[in-house]
C-alpha cells in the first residue's frame, strides 16, 4: 500500500508518494487559490498517471493520504475568515483589544506611531453577558441563558457566520461555556461555533480569548474545504484508513478533530518541514540542523538542536496572537514569487509581496508585471527556461529580463547586474532570518547542517550557506517537497494541557496525577476512535514553570507515573537546570510556582526506508546533459549542467555547476563540491 504526503502552498500544491519498495515519486501542480482542492486532485491525478493508472484505481492503493495547507494561514493574514461575533463575560469584552498593553512582538516597544490594533472581530459584535467563574472553579454567578440567545439573535440579525465563546476562567470551570455553546448551537443554523475551554484551556485571559477568536475567524472555511475535501476524495476512490491533516504543533490528526480546532491548522504545512530534517539528518548521524524552505511566497526557517524540534506557545500570525502549541519556525517574505521594488529612499527591496500562484512571476507568461526573484534566477541562467517543473511550464526569459530591466534602470544597472542584486538582497534576507533564530540566541551557525527545501531552495542554499560561513548544506531528493515528504516521517498524535497554578511549596501533588490522569483518559479515547491501539501510543508529560513574578515560563519533563511529594525537589533541580540552559544563570533561592501541566500523545510513524540509487564513481560526467551561460561575481561563465535523474551515488559535482531535477535546480556555487549519496541526496561542502 502507498503512502501520499500533499502540501498546498501558496504557489504549488506539492504531492510525495512513497512506494511499497521505498521509491520516492515526486509532483507539483499549480495552487488553485479559489478552490485548493481542484490543485489537490490535479496532483493527485499527476501521479496516476506516473503510475499508468486511472486515478480511482491508484487511490484505491493507498493507504493514508497525509494534507498539509496553508488554507488557514492564509485566510487570517489576508483578512478573508468569516464574519466572526463573540460572546464573552460582562465588562471584559476589550480583552482582545487591551492584550496585556503589549504590542506585536515584531514591533518595537518604542515605536509610537504604530497603528492601533484592529481584532478580528469588532467591538459591537463583542457583546458581555451574565456569568462569572473563579479561578478556583466555583461559580460566583450562573450563565443567564436569556443573554446569550439575545447576542446569538443580534449575531443572526448582522449575518455573523462564526461565534466564539469566551469566559473567565472557563479553564478551571467550563460549565457556563458549555452551556452557552448548547444555546447557540440549538438555532440550527449552521454557525460555527469555537469555545474557548476546548482550543486552549489553560489560563491567560488574553492568550485563551485571542486563540479563540482566530479559530472562530477560519473555522467555517476550514471546515468547509476538509469537509469537501474528505467527499471529493471518497468520489474519485480513496479508501485508504486515514485521512491525516498536519497540525501546528508538527504532528497529525483525523479530519474530524481539526474541523473542530480549525487554528491548530494555523502554520499547517512548514511545521512538517523540520521532520523531515530530523529524518534526513539521521541518514548522515546529523543532529544540529538548520532547515529552510523557500517556496513561492515565503521562506520559513527553523534550528533543530540534539534531533528535537522546538515549539512554542509564544507564536504571532501578523498582528494576531496564537498560543496554541506550534513547531517554532519563523518565516519572511522571501520566496521565488517576492517582489523586487525601490523604496522612498531609492533602496533595492525584495518582498514579503509576492506574486503567488495567480499570476506568478513574469516569465510564467500568465500577466505578472513586476520582477520576482525567479525572473531574476532565470535571467542569472541558474534556473532553465526549458526544463522548468520537468519541462511542463515553459518560462519566458525575455518577459523576465524586461521586468528585471525595470528595476535596473532605476538603480542605473544593467539587466544582469540587476538581477545579480535581486539575488544578493533576497539572500541576504534569508541569511537574517537563519540569524534570528541561531547567532542571536547564542548559536554558532557553523556547528549546524542546512537542510534545502523548497522549490526555490537549491538555488540559493548554498549561497546563503557562504554567506554564513556554514560549512554543510543537504539538498534533499525532496528538496522541493520538503514539507510534503516530511508529512510521512511525522507522528499521529496531539497536545493537552491544563492550568492548576501552585507555589511549589504548596503544591497538591494528588491533584496533579488527576490532571494527568484525566489528560491521558481524553488521548485513549482520541486513539480508540481512530482505531490505533492505545498500547501504542507514547505519553510524554511537561510542565510550565517560572520564578515567582517571572513573566515567562520554562518547560520542563516529567516522570510519567504517579507523583508525590518526593518528586518535587527533583522537579525544581531540572527547572533550575533547564531555566541555566536556556539564559545561562539560575535562582535557586527564588520560590517557584507551576503553571500549567502537558501531555503529548502519539504514535509513532510507521517506519520509512527509502529506496537507494546505483553506485558509480566520482566522475559525474555521464550525467553531464549541456553547458549553459550563467553568471557569478558579475562575471558570465559557461557553467556544467547535469541531469539529476542520471546522477548516480558516489559522484562529485565541482562548483559552479547546475543540477536540473525535474521539481526544482541546484545551484552548486564556486568553491563548493556536490557529493551524491545512496539516497540521491547532494551534499554540498565548502571546497
Amino acid at each position: 500500500m502507498k503512502r501520499l504526503g500533499i502540501d498546498v502552498g501558496g504557489t504549488f500544491t506539492d504531492c510525495v508518494v512513497l512506494t511499497e519498495s521505498g521509491e520516492l515519486r515526486k509532483f507539483k501542480s499549480p495552487t488553485t487559490p479559489r478552490n485548493p482542492e481542484v490543485g489537490v486532485l490535479n496532483s493527485l491525478e499527476k501521479a496516476s498517471l506516473s503510475f499508468g493508472r486511472p486515478l480511482a484505481d491508484f487511490l484505491g492503493d493507498v493507504e493514508v493520504l497525509i494534507h498539509g495547507t496553508t488554507l488557514a494561514t492564509n485566510a487570517l493574514l489576508t483578512g478573508q475568515g468569516a464574519k466572526t461575533g463573540m460572546i464573552t463575560t460582562q465588562n471584559f469584552r476589550d480583552i482582545v483589544e487591551i492584550k496585556r498593553g503589549i504590542k506585536d512582538v515584531r514591533t518595537s516597544m518604542y515605536d509610537i506611531f504604530v497603528d492601533p490594533y484592529k481584532p478580528l472581530v469588532p467591538r459591537e459584535l463583542r457583546l458581555g453577558v451574565t456569568e462569572r467563574t473563579l479561578s478556583s472553579g466555583d461559580i460566583e454567578t450562573p450563565l443567564v441563558e436569556d443573554e446569550v440567545r439575545q447576542a446569538v439573535e443580534k449575531f443572526e440579525a448582522q449575518g455573523v457566520k462564526s461565534i466564539c465563546i469566551c469566559f473567565l476562567h472557563s479553564y478551571a470551570n467550563p460549565a457556563n461555556e458549555r452551556q452557552a455553546v448548547k444555546i447557540a448551537k440549538s438555532r440550527g443554523n449552521g454557525t460555527y461555533v469555537s469555545a474557548s475551554h476546548e482550543i486552549l484551556p489553560v489560563w491567560g485571559e488574553y492568550e485563551r480569548f485571542s486563540s479563540t477568536m482566530i479559530d472562530a475567524y477560519v473555522g467555517p472555511i476550514v471546515s468547509s474545504y476538509l469537509t469537501s475535501l474528505e467527499s471529493r476524495l471518497k468520489q474519485v476512490g480513496f479508501r485508504g484508513t486515514h485521512l491525516l491533516i498536519i497540525l501546528s504543533n508538527g504532528l497529525m490528526q483525523s479530519v474530524e478533530h481539526c474541523i473542530r480546532r480549525a487554528s491548530y491548522l494555523i502554520g499547517s504545512g512548514p511545521a512538517a518541514a523540520p521532520s523531515a530534517g530530523i529524518y534526513l539528518g539521521s541518514l548522515k548521524e546529523r543532529k544540529d540542523l538548520i532547515t529552510i524552505d523557500m517556496g513561492g511566497t515565503s521562506f520559513d526557517v527553523c534550528l533543530i538542536q540534539g534531533g528535537n524540534i522546538p515549539t512554542t506557545t509564544e507564536r504571532w500570525e501578523g498582528e494576531h496572537r496564537l498560543a496554541v502549541k506550534s513547531v517554532d519556525v519563523h518565516s519572511v517574505g522571501a520566496g521565488g514569487g517576492s517582489i523586487a521594488w525601490i523604496d522612498a529612499l531609492g533602496l533595492l527591496r525584495v518582498g514579503p509581496r509576492s506574486a503567488g500562484a495567480e499570476p506568478g512571476p513574469c516569465c510564467y507568461g500568465r500577466g505578472g508585471a513586476e520582477p520576482t526573484v525567479t525572473d531574476a534566477d532565470l535571467v542569472l541562467g541558474y534556473v532553465p527556461a526549458d526544463y522548468f517543473l520537468g519541462g511542463e511550464v515553459k518560462l519566458n526569459e525575455q518577459l523576465a529580463q524586461e521586468a528585471v530591466k525595470k528595476v535596473g534602470a532605476l538603480l542605473k544597472m544593467d539587466t544582469h547586474e540587476a538581477a545579480q542584486a535581486i539575488f544578493i538582497t533576497v539572500n541576504a534576507t534569508m541569511a537574517d532570518a537563519i540569524r534570528e533564530v541561531s547567532t542571536k540566541k547564542g548559536y554558532d551557525v557553523r556547528d549546524f547542517s542546512l537542510v534545502a527545501g523548497g522549490g526555490a531552495g537549491p538555488v540559493h542554499a548554498g549561497f546563503i550557506a557562504e554567506l554564513l560561513n556554514i560549512p554543510t548544506v543537504i539538498i534533499p531528493q525532496t528538496s522541493a517537497l520538503l514539507s510534503a515528504f516530511g508529512m510521512l516521517t511525522m507522528d499521529i498524535g496531539r497536545d493537552y494541557a491544563r492550568t492548576y497554578v501552585s507555589r511549589s511549596d504548596r503544591i497538591d501533588m494528588e491533584r496533579v496525577n488527576q490532571i494527568y490522569d484525566a489528560m491521558e483518559a481524553e488521548a485513549a479515547e482520541m486513539f480508540r476512535s481512530m482505531d490505533i491501539p492505545v498500547t501504542s501510543v507514547v505519553m510524554s508529560r511537561t510542565a510550565d514553570m517560572r520564578y515567582v513574578r517571572q513573566f515567562h515560563e520554562v518547560e520542563v519533563a516529567i516522570p510519567h507515573r504517579r507523583l508525590g511529594n518526593a518528586d518535587i525537589g527533583s522537579l525544581l533541580d531540572a527547572f533550575h537546570k533547564k531555566h541555566n540552559e536556556l539564559f545561562t544563570f539560575g535562582m535557586p533561592w527564588r520560590g517557584v510556582e507551576f503553571l500549567t501541566f502537558r501531555l503529548k500523545a502519539s504514535a509513532p510513524r510507521t517506519e520509512l526506508r527509502l529506496e537507494e540509487i546505483r553506485a558509480g564513481k566520482k566522475d559525474p560526467s555521464a550525467a553531464r546533459k549541456r553547458t549553459r551561460a550563467c553568471w557569478f561575481d558579475g562575471r558570465k561563465v559557461d557553467t556544467p549542467v547535469y541531469d539529476g535523474d542520471r546522477l548516480l551515488a558516489g559522484n562529485v559535482i565541482a562548483g559552479p555547476a547546475i543540477i536540473e531535477e525535474r521539481t526544482t535546480t541546484a545551484v552548486v556555487p564556486g568553491g563548493f563540491s556536490a557529493e551524491v549519496d545512496q539516497f540521491k541526496n547532494c551534499i554540498l561542502r565548502k571546497q
